[in-house]
């Protein structure tokens, strides 16, 4: 019975938390991947260390980083060498718009990027969080409607009795 109420009471922590498993990243490492990019030596390293830093840039705490890192993968994705690039690219931009809280844009290049690779886990893992984070806004969303529209009726009411008693 303990195990059951600590799992139901886990549950509700985690649907109120909205909490994700992707990692975060410190602005130590950005500035590592800042510098390894001014280093490097030709342009394959330059573009293999271009990517590390906007995937830690999308994974930063900072929103200014996050808006940064995807300004750096849009800007790249055209230029993409193959399949697997752009998926690369694809999930990194949906992890930013995650981030940002663009769950709608980051539904749809989760579903781009899992055209290419369907049985992707790591991106599926993203989508499941992403849509479970769009249904739980929803159901907020209701909440607040609902309650507004509770508010409102309560209000009507009290004016209709308030007004038949002057009568």
């Amino acid at each position: 019975m303990d195990a059951a109420i600590g799992k139901f009471c886990d549950s509700v922590g985690s649907f109120f938390s909205g909490g994700d498993n992707l990692p975060w990243c410190d602005r130590d490492i950005i500035a590592g991947c800042e510098k390894e990019v001014a280093e490097a030596g030709n342009e394959e390293q330059k573009a293999e260390s271009l990517m590390r830093l906007s995937w830690a840039l999308v994974h930063s705490r900072q929103p200014d980083d996050v808006n940064r890192g995807i300004g750096m993968l849009e800007a790249s994705l055209d230029s993409s060498s193959s399949p697997l690039q752009t998926r690369e690219k694809l999930y990194l931009l949906a992890v930013g718009y995650y981030r940002n809280g663009d769950y709608a844009r980051s539904r749809q290049l989760l579903e781009r990027c899992l055209e290419i690779a369907p049985d992707w886990r790591q991106a599926l893992t993203l989508q499941k969080v992403v849509e479970d984070k769009i249904a739980r806004d929803g159901l907020i969303g209701m909440g607040i409607t609902a309650t507004a529209f509770g508010v409102v009726g309560l209000l009507v009411g009290g004016i209709v009795a308030a007004a038949s008693r002057k009568k």
